[in-house]
């Protein structure tokens, strides 16, 4: 056969193949981001052990179930009404770029689809879960649910919609938040803000001469442990938002490492350069505050910036929780300061880090409305819904209860029976502490 011939006949081979390999391509490309976006939205549901846990050690050891129960139930009622209503106030079509109009109560889609409802249950569930440390130790648990309804049924998927959402006014603008700085963090945390002001502190948080007393939590292992699964669900929190197994997934993994260990870093040393001992749940506090802030940066900040924004969340953090106090407000875990104040720098740190086209006034004028908006509607919604609670189902627990610890009264259980021998914490004794 001519060498011709020969070469005519590979060629037309190739020719039939290589649609075939570009197809198996596309398929194998299709199940690996199926895979990582699925496993990082199980990282992600991690998270709220880490919560749990960090929550519940920062509280005292009378509320500890308590604390525990509102995050387990705000992933089993947050996830369910994110479904049925959130997800399509949140990505349904939006012609204008104010509220999603579809895909409620999810039953027949594309694979992907689901995909991306599992993924975005478990980001939904984490907003909810931030309000909960601040409030803990005082508030009526069925109130409190009711709030957790409110929160992942309306005010987070309508922001969310406006930032994440492809026709979102927010996204239409260029609004960055790669990963939830404000849409998750600063949502939860300025929802917590307005919660806890309407709740007022604890029992003995605040003097007469308004002298501020510490109320330390029952266990800083709890609360170590807690941030270390943080930590590590976060990885899953940011790098899943590519939505790809791409190539930059070591860049946003390593961004938002460093990030979070500088954060801890800067805790330390304002609380150094202020004369302040160096405080386990500050160190904590400060890495998380690190990673809320490189959340919005993540994918377009370079690692110097990073470390840079991490480390000023770090300081935002301790900074932030005086704040707090100066103010007469009682935020157990420090998630207004955490999540809200954190957060909006880390959004605003998006705009001005952003690679490529630093400190461009039109890009951080663009995050300002962000982060003003995200305030705007967050605080007013979330200040009406637990107003509206407290005239209704009541949203603090009497005076009695709080002395007495929640666990008690508001579940019949005690997470740490041993340490109680009284009868009035006897579960069998509920029905009078009812009455108190």
């Amino acid at each position: 056969m001519p060498l011709s011939k020969k070469l005519a006949l590979m060629l037309s081979a190739v020719c039939v193949l290589f649609p075939l390999m570009s197809v198996a391509e596309t398929v194998d490309a299709k199940v690996i981001n199926t895979l990582w976006v699925v496993i990082a939205g199980a990282m992600v549901f991690l998270m709220q052990a880490g919560f749990a846990l960090l929550e519940s050690g920062m509280a005292r050891a009378k509320n500890t179930v308590n604390v525990m129960m509102k995050n387990y139930m705000d992933l089993c009622v947050g996830s369910l009404l994110f479904w049925l209503v959130g997800y399509g106030l949140m990505f349904g079509s939006s012609p204008t770029g104010w509220v999603g109009t579809d895909l409620f109560g999810l039953a027949r889609a594309p694979d992907w689809d689901f995909n991306l409802l599992f993924f975005q249950i478990m980001f939904a569930a984490t907003a909810a879960t931030i309000v909960s440390g601040a409030m803990a130790e005082r508030t009526n648990y069925v109130a409190y649910l009711i709030g957790t309804c409110g929160m992942s049924a309306l005010i987070y998927p309508i922001y969310g919609g406006w930032a994440w959402n492809d026709h979102g006014w927010l996204k239409q603008m260029g609004f960055i938040d790669f990963a939830g700085s404000t849409v998750v963090h600063s949502v939860g945390g300025w929802c917590a803000l307005a919660a806890i002001m309407l709740l007022g502190p604890r029992l003995g948080r605040f003097g007469a001469n308004g002298e501020v007393r510490d109320l330390p939590g029952h266990n800083l292992g709890y609360v170590t442990i807690g941030g270390f699964l943080l930590w590590f669900g976060w990885f899953g929190f940011n790098g899943g938002s590519t939505l790809t197994a791409g190539t930059n997934l070591g860049h946003i993994l390593l961004n938002t490492h460093m990030a979070g260990a500088a954060g801890a870093v800067g805790a330390l040393l304002i609380s150094y350069a202020m004369r302040k001992p160096a405080l386990m749940t500050n160190a904590v506090n400060g890495s998380i505050a690190g990673l809320v802030s490189i959340t919005a940066g993540c994918a377009s900040m370079a690692l110097p910036y990073a470390v840079l924004t991490g480390a000023i969340g770090g300081v935002l953090s301790v900074l932030g929780v005086m704040l707090l106090e100066r103010m007469r407000l009682d935020d157990v875990v420090g998630a207004v300061a955490v999540h809200g104040f954190c957060g909006a720098w880390g959004t605003l740190a998006a705009g001005l880090f952003l690679i490529g086209n630093m400190y461009n006034p039109h890009q951080i004028m663009v995050q300002v409305i962000g982060i003003t908006a995200a305030f705007l509607w967050v605080f007013v919604t979330a200040f009406s819904m637990y107003w509206l609670i407290s005239k209704t189902a009541g949203l603090r627990v009497s005076a009695m209860h709080e002395q007495r610890g929640l666990d008690i009264t508001e579940h019949g259980e005690i997470g740490y029976p041993e340490f109680s021998h009284a009868t009035a914490y006897s579960s069998d004794n509920l029905k009078s502490l009812e009455k108190l």
